[in-house]
């Protein structure tokens, strides 16, 4: 190496042209020659001895100096200096003090200076991944334009000028391929420092990418005119963005559009051929959910806000049950994930048909349960009580108001739904010792009897039991089939109906807490981190 047996003007030269190489700081260079020059001298004097070097930035004047500390018996010769000895070059040194005793220049063998080399080239690798990793960290978010370095097993190695990033193969688009030298732009999702240097992780199927790239497109979106409030991907199929104007003279789909289509076909050129379904955003969710799932007609929309649940009544005419769903339900699906809700669509038919069930099932279940005759029950469920537990809850007066009931008989009907739901929480105390199930159970906020029992059968006897629970347990999951992609639905503990996913969750995590897996100090505390991280990629989005 060159810099060991080099001039002071030599020094500082290398110094300055490496640190404008890797564009790292002259200074950092510096340090990693004083380390280097230190640590040839150590192999010279001993690896114990505790040798500085330091070169001047101005004057590149090198200065070596061993550190001796000062103690009353000296252990070790290499770093330690007896009081008196220290005494003597300087009269006031004290036990506990470092004398710095200044070495003369040494003249580097080969080994010693390969030695330095590879010192030097180590820090000066740690200081340029540094100074990638800041310059990098900040840009999450941003679009990079790059040349494809090489390809390896499917995943594409990026050259961004001042680092290297990776799009892996499942980050890019179907059916698209990259050679070497290729121009390719990509979204930077994440950054991070791992062993082998920061690691820059660029995506071209992430949603963002395409609300980035109409920011390009739109000024209006640049300008914040024109806001985008969702977006959805199949990434190299399809497409649903939702748009907001904050000017009420500006059309966010026409903006976003452009003149002659231009504006989205540059989207869509860049996507691959993705087709893109620009949607007004709305508010109202209801109106959001008819925008998305266009180009279907929507006849009427029922909203079950607990659990995010809409259901989508569509025309039986002209094919719009199959144009709502979609090919292998990919509009509903993109739908769904531009709302953020669930939902659910039926013709008006079939509509029509589970209301007449619903309505025949709640009349039969009041016949039974309060032992009335057929036309009391249809009354009670054409005034829209579908269960037992509603019946025994109402005000009174409130029955005593339907037609054809007067307060004797709303009294009555009362006192029969009261025992009856007495009656079958006896018969659930008694099905739940049988299997087994501990009475902590009931202290757990959430779990009710009937959950119990559930719970009792599918041999969750304990709230050990219950807190080791994966949500999809307790509510089931959906998986999709190999080839196909249709949706394959596996059943929870629970039924469909009983809980949202959610609940399950928080339901899983009271039961920890009793278990004492953590405190209601770290739940609090992880709900408040959700709440931040749910508003953060709210505002992303």
């Amino acid at each position: 190496m060159a810099a060991v047996s080099a001039n002071r003007l030599e020094l500082l030269q290398i110094a300055d042209a490496v640190a404008r190489e890797k564009t790292i700081d002259r200074g950092i260079v510096i340090a990693a020659m004083e380390d280097a020059i230190a640590k040839a001298a150590r192999a010279r004097y001993g690896s114990e001895t505790d040798i500085h070097a330091e070169i001047h930035p101005k004057t590149g004047q090198l200065q070596l100096t061993r550190h001796m500390l000062v103690v009353e018996n000296v252990e070790n010769a290499a770093n330690q200096i007896s009081l008196t000895d220290a005494q003597r070059a300087n009269p006031g040194a004290q036990i506990g003090d470092t004398i710095a005793d200044t070495l003369p220049p040494l003249e580097y063998g080969r080994i010693a200076a390969q030695s330095a080399k590879q010192v030097i080239v180590q820090k000066v690798r740690e200081a340029e991944r540094d100074r990638q990793y800041q310059e990098f960290k900040d840009r999450i978010g941003d679009i990079v334009n790059g040349v494809v370095k090489r390809v390896e097993y499917g995943s594409v190695i990026v050259d961004l000028g001042r680092g290297e990033a990776i799009v892996r193969r499942d980050e890019m688009l179907p059916r698209e391929v990259f050679r070497n030298g290729d121009r390719i732009r990509a979204y930077i999702f994440d950054v991070r420092r791992e062993t082998r240097g920061p690691q820059i992780f660029l995506s071209r199927t992430h949603p963002q990418f395409m609300a980035k790239l109409f920011a390009q497109e739109v000024p209006e979106i640049y300008d914040g005119i024109v806001e985008i409030k969702a977006v959805a991907r199949d990434p190299g199929s399809r497409a649903k963005i939702g748009v907001v104007s904050r000017d009420s003279s500006v059309d966010p789909v026409g903006a976003c559009v452009g003149m002659r289509g231009s504006r989205v076909q540059a989207v869509v050129n860049e996507l691959q051929g993705e087709k893109i379904d620009i949607i007004p955003w709305s508010p109202d969710i209801a109106t959001f959910v008819v925008n998305a799932l266009a180009p279907a007609e929507v006849s009427k929309v029922v909203i079950d806000e607990d659990r995010e649940r809409i259901e989508v009544v569509v025309p039986d005419t002209n094919n719009q049950l199959s144009l709502a769903i979609g090919r292998r339900g990919q509009n509903v699906r993109l739908a769904s994930q531009l709302t953020g809700w669930d939902i659910d669509i039926l013709t008006e038919s079939e509509e029509s048909e589970r209301r007449q069930a619903d309505f025949e099932n709640s009349t039969r279940v009041f016949m039974e349960a309060l032992n009335v005759d057929e036309v009391v029950g249809q009354l009670l469920a054409s005034e829209g009580f579908t269960s037992v537990e509603e019946l025994a809850l109402v005000d009174v007066r409130e029955l005593a108001s339907i037609e054809g009931f007067d307060e004797d008989t709303a009294n009555e009907l009362q006192s029969r739904a009261r025992e009856y739901l007495e009656q079958l929480e006896a018969e659930l105390e008694a099905k739940r010792k049988e299997l087994g199930v501990d009475d902590d159970m009931k202290n757990v906020p959430g779990v009710t009897l009937k959950m119990m029992v559930k719970f009792g059968e599918n041999d969750i006897k304990s709230v050990e039991d219950l807190a080791g629970c994966a949500t999809d347990d307790l509510v089931g999951w959906t998986e999709r089939k190999d080839g196909t992609g249709e949706p394959v639905k596996h059943a929870g503990v629970l039924d469909a109906n009983e809980m949202s996913r959610a609940d399950a969750e928080a339901l899983i995590m009271q039961a920890r807490v009793k278990a004492g897996w953590i405190t209601e100090e770290e739940l609090a505390k992880e709900a408040e981190q959700d709440e931040e991280q749910d508003s953060s990629s709210g505002a992303a989005a």
